[in-house]
C-alpha cells in the first residue's frame, strides 16, 4: 500500500493524476471493505495531505458529480477518490495511476472495465488492486488481470471460477 502511494505522489509530482476506487461509499458494520468517504478523510489527513483530494460518488447530486468532473479535467484535483460510478464515460488521458482497494469485492469484467480509466493517453499507467483477502478464489479471479487485457479472456475466466448464475433465481 505504501509503495502504491508513494508511486502517486511521484506520478503527481510530474503533473499526472490518479484515482482510488472504493467499492463502497460510506463504512458498513456487514461488510469489510473500504469506504470512499472513510478513504478520503485518512488520505486528506496522511498520505496525500498536502495534494489536492477529490471525491465523486453515485449519490452525490449531478451538478456535485459534474463539478469534480470539471475539476478533474482541468487537473485541479490531483487524487479522485471514488466509487465504481467512474467505470464508464471518464475520459482523463492525464490519469496514470489507478488503485482499486477492495478489489476482490468487485467482478472480474467490472474491474476491467476500472482498468479502461487509465492509460487512456501516451503514458506509461499503473493499476493496482488491493485485498485484504486470503480467499483463493479471490486471489485465483484477481491473478487473471494481472495475466490478460483481453476482456473476453477475462469474461471465460469469469464464467468458468464463478460460473454462469441463473436466469430465475438468487444467484446471479
Amino acid at each position: 500500500k505504501n509503495d502504491a502511494y508513494e508511486l502517486v505522489r511521484q506520478q503527481v509530482a510530474r503533473g499526472k493524476q490518479a484515482f482510488v476506487v472504493c467499492p463502497l461509499i460510506e463504512p458498513s458494520d456487514s461488510i469489510e471493505s473500504a469506504s470512499a468517504l472513510e478513504e478520503l478523510k485518512t488520505l486528506q489527513q496522511g498520505e496525500f495531505k498536502n495534494l489536492r483530494v477529490g471525491l465523486l460518488h453515485g449519490r452525490m447530486k449531478l451538478a456535485e458529480k459534474q463539478d469534480v468532473m470539471e475539476r478533474v479535467r482541468n487537473n485541479q484535483i490531483d487524487v479522485l477518490v471514488a466509487t465504481p460510478v467512474i467505470e464508464v464515460g471518464m475520459d482523463i488521458p492525464n490519469a496514470t495511476v489507478m488503485i482499486i482497494m477492495s478489489a476482490n469485492r468487485f467482478g472480474l469484467a467490472q474491474l476491467h472495465q476500472l482498468r479502461g480509466r487509465i492509460g487512456r493517453g501516451t503514458h506509461d499507467s499503473h493499476c493496482i488492486l488491493l485485498t485484504s483477502s486470503k480467499s483463493a478464489e479471490a486471489n485465483e479471479r484477481l491473478a487473471v488481470l494481472s495475466e490478460t487485457k483481453d476482456g473476453f479472456k477475462i469474461a471465460e475466466a469469469d464464467l468458468q471460477l464463478r460460473g454462469p448464475g441463473e436466469l430465475v433465481g438468487q444467484d446471479q
